[in-house]
């Protein structure tokens, strides 16, 4: 049996530097902002949690979407596959962020309100 079409090897280097290059640019600008802490960014609240702590999680969550984007291969699959894998992790994502954020406030407002004393 005889293929019409051989297999041409393709070199994905030039992809796996652009990839290494975009997650090691948001990491840095990461680490950078944990450092530096700016103050306009650190006292400013958003939804009950500050403008720096939200950069970190939409950071963050770009850079989980693009791994999973470039390292399992979802940019050649159908959309439907892509949303049911991604959609499923933004919803997981967002939901625990959610109960984690209401629990965190509770506990706050039950330590700052009450006689019980921080003990931890």
């Amino acid at each position: 049996m005889s293929h019409d079409h051989a297999h041409e090897h393709v070199s994905n280097t030039k992809r796996i530097w652009l990839v290494f290059a975009l997650l090691s640019v948001v990491t840095t600008v990461e680490v950078t902002l944990g450092i530096i802490r700016p103050e306009a960014l650190f006292m400013n609240n958003f939804l009950s949690m500050n403008l720096l702590n939200w950069i970190f999680i939409i950071l963050t969550l770009y850079k989980a979407y693009y791994i999973v984007w470039a390292f399992m291969h979802m940019e050649g699959e159908k959309s439907t596959l892509r949303w049911a894998v991604v959609g499923t992790v933004i919803f997981l994502v967002l939901y625990l962020l959610f109960i984690l954020l209401v629990e965190a406030n509770y506990v706050f407002e039950v330590f700052k309100n009450s006689t019980i004393k921080w003990n931890f």
